[in-house]
């Protein structure tokens, strides 16, 4: 799976890095056809400031997006993943219910 992660208006740190590509990582646990991953990290103001999370995954046929804004990007990328942990789990349901 290829993590792309692009911080907008500031230099996003190795830990958070890290983090993100583990986050990320975890979705594959939903659906093994996960072809990249697009992070995208971006403030208002800067202090006193929310932070926005975006990830958009590819999968073979479709794309999921999902956005949350929250006061810490690690924050915001944790509940970003568990959004589109609910999406896949739904893309699963859906294609196994149509295969029967």
């Amino acid at each position: 799976m290829n993590i792309t992660i692009t911080a907008r208006k500031f230099k996003a740190r190795e830990t958070l890095k890290d983090h993100i590509k583990d986050e990320v990582k975890s979705l594959s646990k939903f659906n093994d056809d996960i072809l990249s991953a697009d992070v995208i990290l971006s403030f208002q103001n800067s202090y006193d400031s929310l932070k926005k999370a975006e990830i958009t995954v590819h999968i073979p046929g479709q794309t999921l997006v999902a956005a949350e804004e929250s006061d810490e990007f690690s924050k915001s990328v944790t509940l970003v993943t568990n959004k589109l942990s609910r999406q896949l789990k739904t893309l699963k349901s859906k294609r196994i219910s149509r295969v029967k």
